[in-house]
């Protein structure tokens, strides 16, 4: 099977390197998706896009979403053979539902300090510099599509959030899984984001998510 990782609001392939190195070490195929994330032209079915050229002929593909990729995800799957969704501290979407409607229908609440890191807060002091230096701006573009199905996909789905994320808080997203996709995501120390904090504990669950898809007998 190959990973394809699906990054979030503004980031890039570099933000998921740690992550990368560890499946890799785990003998894993990954894809590391770069979105068109500061182009103003690119919509979500941009963003689509990126990702199926990104994976080509592959088949039996781990969709990793973090935030803002949970809204490429599942449109994903009407192109592509997809065996496994996974949210990582992700935004999980209705069908048709555009990103400036999910904050309402979520009951999603910020009050923190914008001052503050609330993305990079849990890592060590040079890692998370260089974490916001890796940062692009994100277009606003996309904010206003709906997303890109029209049913839930019928793709095993699992869900990961991060305890001390400041972003999606911890009981935001608990609930959030709970209603959207119908049982509690599985949970992690750190930040907003675990593919830098967490890279191995994350990639251990990720590998006990495709053993569970794959079952025996078959080949990873």
């Amino acid at each position: 099977m190959t990973y394809v990782l699906i990054p979030g609001a503004g980031c890039t392939p570099w933000h998921w390197h740690a992550l990368t190195a560890e499946l890799e070490a785990r003998g894993q195929e990954v894809i590391a998706v770069d979105l068109p994330c500061d182009d103003e032209s690119a919509g979500l079915a941009a963003y689509r896009e990126a990702v199926v050229t990104a994976v080509g002929p592959r088949t039996d593909l781990v969709l990793v979403a973090h935030s803002l990729g949970g809204f490429t995800a599942p449109a994903v799957c009407e192109r592509l053979p997809v065996e496994l969704i996974v949210f990582v501290a992700g935004m999980i979407p209705l069908p048709g539902e555009a990103v400036s409607d999910y904050w309402g229908h979520t009951d999603y609440k910020w009050d923190g300090d914008p001052e503050s890191d609330y993305f990079f807060q849990d890592l060590p002091a040079e890692l998370a510099v260089e974490a916001r230096r890796q940062l692009r701006p994100q277009a606003g573009r996309p904010m206003d599509d709906p997303a890109l199905f029209e049913r839930w996909p019928e793709v095993r789905t699992r869900a990961v959030i991060a305890t001390e994320d400041l972003l999606f808080p911890a009981d935001y997203l608990r609930a959030l899984a709970v209603d959207r996709l119908g049982f509690a995501p599985d949970e992690l120390p750190g930040g907003h984001f675990p593919m830098l904090g967490h890279a191995g504990e994350l990639a251990e669950l990720l590998e006990a998510y495709r053993r569970e898809v794959q079952g025996p007998g078959r080949e990873k």
